[in-house]
Formats: structure tokens, C-alpha cells, sequence
């Protein structure tokens, strides 16, 4: 297999999109951003002043004024068009993504191509606004009733920089089909792979100021909200900082679809395919090193096949290839910020202080090649009991904790009480019963039968309960009901 090139060795000044320009930013506050593998810095970015912000809410806000106005089909042709330029550049940017992420080439691919799904997704929700107009003739005598959908206006849409591509497309393809205008604000770990988005979607040709783009941080997404122009937020991060802006918003009364952390579990059941099964545990437990808010911290292995498990789960993530992403033969990267393997390592260590077992280190593994990256190996601990704290706070990491369970009941009770969080919940069987008890008792919004990871199709939701979403709409297809609002009309003519 090839290790693919770069795209760029260094990417410069990264600057704001605002009102249908490239602007410099007068920010003096500048950032560097650095590839995951390598500790190199690829690019400075600008944090932008509050001038800056306010100036990208007045772009979008003029430009919602036409933008909502633009005939439905024009508003489609432009989506379609946004379709074949992500296909244009999509090579070019799974490199980049690889590069300021450090997700594997692999990952990579999977993300742009959703973030493509979306885009077709948003076509398919314009389209749907035509079946959910209601018209009732003669409702009474005389008198004809109809629902109508209206877009609200501008939104900011804050991005993570777990996937900065494909949270992009859970909501901005959505409020563009929906006739909204976005001032888009992404973190700060991956900023040149929200650049290349924003520059491939404006080659479509949107008018200025529909789309707008803006380094800032936790203040200036509140100052951004805070701004009477601005209708509302979609968000995907921690539950920290998603609900302060979610208490935010009901101060302002604006809408919201705040989607937040999760601690998600994967039961194996005595009768689950351990070949298929223990691949899907790599993934779910491994994939985008554990940087991904369905993946899986707790592994629940039911009845007396713990060992059987065990020693094929360890055999298995033993034999993962850690290197920089853009080689094809690599299986595991390194997380996006030291930072951030940092947090992990002490979540690790915090839980072997508490009780935990190691079973199999991923501490202080780094790959000859690349020993300033922000490697992290795949670890599995065990003897985790459902009380401790491993069990309950994400680590977000390539981290598994095994914990046994005497029943399917045992475990449903585990996780709809143990935490309070409700992103998703696998079960491997080959029991239609035992699925279908899963499916039916299990209090997360996300269920997955035979997979790692539960990830819904761009049609469909991302579901999530409790803590981990607070809002007025789930993002993806849902997102419309944050974009717009409903109005009835009630006509006598006769």
C-alpha cells in the first residue's frame, strides 16, 4: 500500500470568510495549528475580534433577505452543484483530513464521503417541505385551512474538532436547503480542514454572505449568539460547553440542537460472532483513536465467555499498525492534540489508581517513525466494575474497559442508570429476542445490533438522549425543525 502526499507542507495564514471574501483578519491573537503525527505546525490561524464577528452576523443576516427568497429549485440546483464539487475535491480533502486530524486515509474517506451523504440528505429535505404542507379545503363552511414551513434566518453553527467535516455537513447543507444563512465557527484543533470545506462548498457559487466562516473560541460563539440577528445554534462538542450555550439560549429565547458527550456501551452476548465481532470491537473501541462521540469505552461480556473474548479482543488490537494516517497501511493515528492524549493518559491512570486492571498498555507507544506525534496505542483494561468512574466518564481515547455481567437485564439496567448520558448502546447475538428486548429497553438514542458503531445514515437522525442532547431538533435530516418554523393560515372566501 502507498503513504499518500501531502496536499500542502505548510498552509499560511488561514483567514475568514466573510460576506463572500477572504479577509485578513486585524486579530492579534494568532494560533498555530499542528499535524497530529508530526507535531509540525501546517498553519497560523487568527482568533477573530468581535468587529470581525459581528461584521459575518450582518453578512448573513442581509443575505438571508434574498437567500430565503431564492425559488425552492434554484436553492436545490445550487445543493446538487455543491454535491459534484465535494466529489471533485474529495481526494484532496481525505488528505487534509488526514493531515490536520490524523484519522486514518481510510476514516477519512468514510467521513468526506458523509459529509456528501448530507449534502444529498438536504436535497431530499427540501423536497420533503412540499409533503408536509397540509392544505384542508373546507375545513368549515367556507373556510380552508394550511401549515406552511418558513426558515427563521441566520445561524451559528459550531463545529468540534473530533469531525470538523462531517459536523459541518450535519447542519449547513440543512439550513442552506431550509433558505437559512450560517456564520460558521470551528475549533481550533483542526482549522485547515474547516478552510478547505468552506473554500470547496463556495466554489458552488452561493451569494455572499450565505455562508460565512470565522476562527473564534467559547467567548466569541457567545457574543455570535448573543446578537438579535442571529436565530439560533447547532453544535456538537462537550455537554460543558454545549450547556452553557444551551442556558444561554433560553435566556435568549433562541432555538438550539446541542449535541453533546457520550459513554457508550457494546454487549457481547454468548452467542455473538467473535469473527466478525472482535472487528467490530476494533472499531467501535479504536476507530478515529477513540475520538468519536459513538464510540465505545465499556465493553459488556455476558455469561462465561469473558476469557474467550478477552484473548481475542487483546490478540487482535496487539496487531494494529499506529503510524501517520496517510499511510494505507495504517490502522491507528494519533489523537488530533497532545492535549488531548495527554487527558487520556490520565484518565488511564486515574482508573488503575481506582481498581482498574491493565490488560493491554497503549501508554508511551509512538511509532519509530513519528516519535513527536500524539500517539496513543489501543488499551484494554478489565476488573471495571459499573460504580467506578472508568465506567462512567468518557475517555475519549483508544480506550476499552471490559466489565462483566450475568444477564441482557443486568446490562439495559447498567446503562439506563449508570450515567446520564445517552448517545448509544450495541449488543452482538444472533437472538432476534434478545435484540429486539435490547432495542425496545434501552434508553439511549442511538442502538446498533451487530455493528460497532451505530451511525446513522445521513437520513435519518442522530438520535442521542439525555445529557448528551439538549435543543429544539436533532441535527442531520431533524435539522430542519431547528431551521424552521411551522405557520398556520386559516382563509375564509366564500
Amino acid at each position: 500500500m502507498a503513504i499518500l502526499p501531502e496536499v500542502k507542507k505548510h498552509y499560511g495564514r488561514l483567514k475568514l470568510f466573510i460576506n463572500g471574501e477572504w479577509l485578513d483578519s486585524e486579530s492579534t491573537e494568532i494560533k498555530e495549528d499542528t499535524n497530529p503525527a508530526t507535531d509540525e505546525v501546517i498553519a497560523e490561524f487568527p482568533v477573530a475580534t468581535e468587529a470581525e464577528a459581528r461584521f459575518a452576523v450582518e453578512a448573513a443576516h442581509r443575505a438571508f433577505a434574498s437567500w430565503k427568497e431564492l425559488p425552492m429549485r434554484e436553492r436545490a440546483r445550487m445543493l446538487f452543484d455543491m454535491r459534484a464539487k465535494f466529489e471533485e475535491h474529495f481526494d484532496r480533502m481525505t488528505r487534509i483530513l488526514t493531515q490536520d486530524h490524523g484519522r486514518t486515509i481510510g476514516e477519512s474517506i468514510g467521513s468526506v464521503r458523509r459529509v456528501i451523504e448530507n449534502i444529498e440528505s438536504a436535497c431530499s429535505a427540501l423536497y420533503g417541505l412540499v409533503r408536509r404542507n397540509e392544505h384542508l379545503d373546507q375545513l368549515a363552511n367556507g373556510i380552508d385551512e394550511y401549515l406552511v414551513w418558513e426558515p427563521l434566518g441566520a445561524f451559528l453553527i459550531i463545529t468540534p474538532g473530533n469531525i470538523p467535516m462531517h459536523a459541518w455537513s450535519s447542519f449547513v447543507p440543512y439550513a442552506l436547503a431550509a433558505g437559512c444563512t450560517v456564520v460558521v465557527s470551528p475549533s481550533s484543533q483542526d482549522p485547515v480542514a474547516a478552510q478547505t470545506i468552506c473554500e470547496v462548498a463556495q466554489e458552488t457559487g452561493f451569494p455572499s454572505g450565505v455562508i460565512n466562516l470565522v476562527y473564534g473560541g467559547r467567548q466569541i460563539n457567545k457574543y455570535i449568539l448573543s446578537q438579535p440577528e442571529i436565530k439560533g445554534v447547532g453544535f456538537i462538542g462537550s455537554n460543558r460547553a454545549g450547556h452553557e450555550l444551551f442556558a444561554l439560549c433560553g435566556q435568549l429565547k433562541k432555538t438550539s440542537s446541542i449535541n453533546g458527550n457520550g459513554k457508550n456501551y457494546l454487549v457481547v452476548m454468548p452467542d455473538a460472532d467473535l469473527d466478525s465481532g472482535v472487528q467490530w470491537l476494533l472499531r467501535a473501541c479504536f476507530g478515529m483513536s477513540g475520538q468519536r462521540c459513538l464510540g465505545v469505552d465499556n465493553v459488556v461480556i455476558v455469561g462465561d465467555i469473558y476469557d474467550k473474548v478477552k484473548s481475542r479482543f487483546v490478540e487482535a488490537a496487539k496487531g494494529m499498525k499506529m503510524g501517520y494516517g496517510l499511510d494505507e497501511d495504517v490502522d491507528l493515528g494519533p489523537l488530533t492534540t497532545r492535549e488531548g492524549r495527554d487527558s487520556v493518559i490520565d484518565w488511564i491512570d486515574k482508573s488503575l489508581a481506582d481498581g482498574a486492571k491493565m490488560v493491554l498498555d497503549g501508554r508511551n507507544k509512538s511509532p519509530e517513525q513519528y516519535p513527536n506525534g500524539y500517539f496513543l496505542g489501543p488499551t484494554i483494561l478489565e476488573d471495571v466494575d459499573v460504580d467506578m468512574p472508568t465506567a462512567k466518564v468518557e475517555a475519549f481515547g483508544p480506550v476499552a474497559a471490559l466489565i462483566k455481567a450475568e444477564s441482557l437485564e443486568q446490562t439495559i439496567e447498567w446503562i439506563n442508570t449508570k450515567t446520564n448520558l445517552g448517545h448509544s448502546a450495541c449488543i452482538m447475538t444472533q437472538n432476534g429476542k434478545n435484540a429486539r428486548k435490547f432495542i425496545r429497553e434501552v434508553n439511549v438514542g442511538n442502538v446498533g445490533v451487530n455493528v460497532g458503531i451505530p451511525q446513522p445514515y445521513a437520513f435519518f437522525p442522530l438520535g442521542s438522549r439525555r445529557e448528551s442532547f439538549v435543543g429544539t431538533a436533532k441535527s442531520r435530516m431533524a435539522s430542519m425543525r431547528l431551521f424552521m418554523d411551522e405557520k398556520t393560515v386559516t382563509a375564509r372566501w366564500v
